[in-house]
């Protein structure tokens, strides 16, 4: 056993030991609840019986807010007398008097126990206790000489003894390994991680308002799929045993969204998990979330304008405007947003022109000569996707639409009006994030089953990304579809930009990561 190891068994042991002395006296260390009324309290004289009659907890942040308001009034103010309980983050002994900190969901303050205002026993057992352990305390708040708020205690006790010690002496957690692998202590140790995921939150919740309140119904489709669709991505693969088949966790509820489109409903849609089973870096994780919504009688241009209408309002309510940072740019989210063909952007910041050819090995020679590598199985589409995240996706720091996709890569696309080489699909890219994909509908099921056949032949090629023939799906667009718009937006990178935060490990609460 390594040095480290062994020290932090000795702590453990330690703690363990006075847990143990807890109990002897009496004090069950792991309680079921706080109940104040039960906690022994010593009054100054001419406090009344009353004084520490606490029917509940309070929050630390309601505490500081109450005694602030109180304040102003003096010596005429009534004295604020308060249950607090939270973990203790700090413990500073000072022979007859101790300071503490104490922290909730709502906030830290500061607990001021002297041997004056306890018990003899009481004051004695502050011994067994440890950072880390959660206590509650009952006492009256006051200011410091250093104007700190603080309460003084009057009483307290045990809820639940931390057996293990904080990381580093509470001095923070830097390591991200351990950082991901053990997001409790993370929070712990890190506060300011959990409004990152206290903004996550109100990202999903602006989101389905914004959607509710415009007549989106919110619907549940399946996570197990007997045919991996929607999405170009590699599935991950289980099994059924009573059904002896084995099925796909879902790359994307596209293809059951639009069979309800079909069905009759004209505005739906799914916040959900989705699973890919391919690389790991800070944009992409194997689970995910994403808002998908399907809107009949609607185009991608109309799709447009409300994605940006969505965007600007939920990053305005999250970051409190339109301008905030990420990743050192400053960005402005005020509309309405540039909007560029996607072979335009290319041209204007890759400085070759791949719309003029529809060559494959055209493509390839131009794209190398650029710096960007082409693999043997990429077909035209794929190589434009290539360039364009290579060289064009760099500049896209202020938000951008890129629109008009090739159709190879764009096989759940209705073809663009004028001009069938293309589709009609968009993607918005802010802070150099891709943060969502939308189409006008691919509602031809003739069409559809050719493009389905032809991402048949690439899987065949190779290409272990490419779509599976969904037989079924063709049924329901035989049935008839009407014109329809479909939008995905990525919840992971649009918490990313909002939170300043670099990898998409940093805004899913438990990410997936390499076995130690």
């Amino acid at each position: 056993m390594d040095e480290h190891h062994s020290a932090e068994e000795e702590l453990i042991k330690n703690r363990v030991a006075k847990m143990e002395r807890l109990r002897e006296r009496g004090d069950e260390p792991f309680k079921y609840l706080v109940d104040f009324h039960a906690i022994p309290v010593t009054r100054e004289e001419g406090e009344s019986d009353d004084a520490y009659r606490i029917a509940g907890r309070d929050a630390i942040g309601s505490v500081r807010a109450r005694f602030e308001a109180a304040e102003p009034q003096g010596t005429d103010a009534a004295p604020v007398y308060v249950g607090v309980a939270g973990r203790m983050v700090s413990f500073r002994d000072h022979g007859k008097t101790v300071f503490a900190n104490l922290r909730d969901e709502t906030g830290q303050i500061q607990v001021y126990l002297a041997k004056k205002h306890l018990s003899e026993a009481a004051f004695e057992a502050l011994k067994d206790l440890d950072i880390g352990d959660f206590i509650a305390v009952a006492g009256k708040v006051f200011r410091t000489r250093t104007q700190e708020i603080t309460v003084e205690v009057r009483g307290y006790t045990i809820l639940s003894k931390s057996l293990r010690p904080l990381p580093e002496k509470y001095h923070g957690l830097t390591d991200v390994e351990t950082r991901y692998r053990q997001r409790y202590l993370d929070m712990v140790a890190n506060p300011e991680v959990l409004n990152t995921f206290r903004r996550r939150v109100q990202v999903v919740n602006t989101m389905r308002d914004w959607l509710n309140r415009r007549g989106y119904l919110e619907v549940e489709t399946p996570m197990l799929h007997p045919i991996p669709g929607g999405a170009t991505a590699r599935p991950f693969i289980t099994h059924h045993n009573t059904y002896d088949r084995d099925l796909y966790l879902r790359v994307a509820p596209e293809l059951y969204l639009k069979r309800l489109i079909v069905g009759g409903f004209e505005k739906v849609y799914e916040i959900n998990r989705c699973f890919r089973n391919e690389g790991v870096d800070t944009r992409h994780n194997p689970e995910f979330t994403t808002m998908e919504l399907y809107e009949a009688y609607q185009d991608y241009m109309g799709l447009m304008d409300e994605t940006e209408e969505m965007l600007v309002a939920i990053i305005e309510a999250t970051v409190g405007g339109l301008e905030f940072d990420y990743q050192g740019d400053r960005i402005n989210a005020a509309r309405p947003w540039k909007r560029i063909t996607l072979f335009e952007a290319i041209r204007e910041y890759a400085g070759i022109d791949l719309e003029a050819t529809q060559d494959r090995d055209k493509a390839a020679e131009l794209a190398r000569s650029i710096g960007v590598d082409v693999d043997p199985t990429m077909g035209y589409g794929k190589i434009v996707d290539e360039v364009m995240s290579a060289k064009v996706q760099p500049h896209l720091i202020q938000p951008t639409f890129l629109y008009d996709y090739p159709l190879e890569i764009s096989p759940l696309a209705k073809k663009k009006r004028g001009n069938p080489t293309l589709t009609e699909r968009f993607q918005p890219f802010i802070g150099r994030l891709e943060v969502g994909n939308a189409f006008s509908e691919l509602n031809d099921p003739i069409d559809q089953r050719e493009r389905f056949m032809d991402q048949v032949r690439q899987r065949e090629k190779g290409d272990d990304e490419a779509q599976f023939l969904d037989d079924d799906f063709i049924t329901a667009l035989e049935v008839g579809m009407p014109p329809t718009a479909g939008l995905g937006i990525g919840i992971d990178r649009l918490v990313m930009l909002v939170t300043n935060s670099a990898s998409i490990r940093e805004v899913i609460l438990f990410p997936q990561l390499r076995t130690l």
